[in-house]
C-alpha cells in the first residue's frame, strides 16, 4: 500500500529547501507519495512574529542555516532577491509583495499537475543555492519548471487566470497545517502526527517504516 503524507512548505524557508532533495529521493526509492501544500511564509502570514523575536533568534538562525547546509552538503546563499520584500529601515514587511504570492501559487498549480515536489526542488535550488542572481528575472523559473517536467507557459497561464482560486487553496492549506499540529515550515503531517523542521526527516522516515514502508 502506498503511504501518503502532507508537506507544508515555503519558498522563503531555507529549511524547506534543505529537506526537499531528501523527500525527492524518498519518493524515488520507496512507495510513498506527498500531498504537496505550499503555504505563505510567516513574514507574510504573521509578520508580527518577527517583531517580538530576541536579537539572538536572528543571529542563531543565520549561523544555523549555514551550518546545516554545510552538514547536508548543500550550497546556500540568502536569495538575491529575497522572495519576501523587507523594509530594511524599519525591519518590517510591507503588505505589497512583488514575488511571494505568485511564486506560491505556482507551487500549488504544479502540485495540482502532480509535479509539486519536483517543482519545489528545482525552484528552491534556483532561489537558495547561490548559483543564480535575480532568480525572479529572465527565464530562470521557466527553466526550473521545464526541469520538473512542466510546461512553463501553461503553468504561468493557469496561475494568471486562476489567481484567486489558487490563493484560496493556499489559505485552506494554512488552516489545515495548524490543525495538523504546527504553523512552521517545513512541516510533514503523517498518521495524525506533525513533524516540524527539516531535522525531523529521519524521524518521519522511521515512522513510515513502522507503517510498512516498502522499496519500489
Amino acid at each position: 500500500m502506498t503511504l501518503a503524507y502532507d508537506l507544508y512548505w515555503s519558498f522563503r524557508s531555507p529549511y524547506s529547501y534543505m529537506i526537499t532533495h531528501r523527500l525527492v529521493a524518498l519518493e524515488r526509492d520507496y512507495d510513498v507519495v506527498g500531498h504537496i501544500r505550499p503555504v505563505y511564509p510567516l513574514a507574510v502570514r504573521t509578520p508580527e512574529f518577527f517583531e517580538t523575536r530576541d536579537p539572538l533568534w536572528f543571529s542563531y538562525f543565520q549561523t544555523d542555516i549555514r551550518r546545516e547546509a554545510a552538514f547536508l552538503g548543500l550550497p546556500l546563499r540568502w536569495p538575491r532577491s529575497d522572495p519576501v520584500k523587507m523594509d530594511f529601515a524599519t525591519h518590517t514587511y510591507p503588505k505589497d509583495q512583488p514575488y511571494i504570492h505568485r511564486l506560491t501559487r505556482m507551487g500549488v498549480a504544479a502540485a495540482e499537475l502532480g509535479r509539486g515536489l519536483a517543482y519545489l526542488d528545482e525552484v528552491s535550488k534556483v532561489i537558495w543555492s547561490g548559483e543564480v542572481d535575480d532568480w525572479h528575472e529572465g527565464d530562470h523559473l521557466a527553466r526550473a519548471a521545464a526541469r520538473a517536467s512542466l510546461d512553463p507557459d501553461a503553468l504561468a497561464r493557469t496561475v494568471d487566470a486562476e489567481a484567486d482560486r489558487l490563493h484560496a487553496v493556499i489559505e485552506d492549506s494554512q488552516v489545515a497545517q495548524r490543525a495538523a499540529g504546527h504553523y512552521g515550515v517545513p512541516m510533514i503531517a503523517f498518521g495524525g502526527e506533525p513533524f516540524f523542521g527539516q531535522d525531523r526527516f529521519d524521524q518521519f522516515k522511521w515512522r513510515l517504516e513502522q507503517q510498512g514502508l516498502m522499496r519500489r
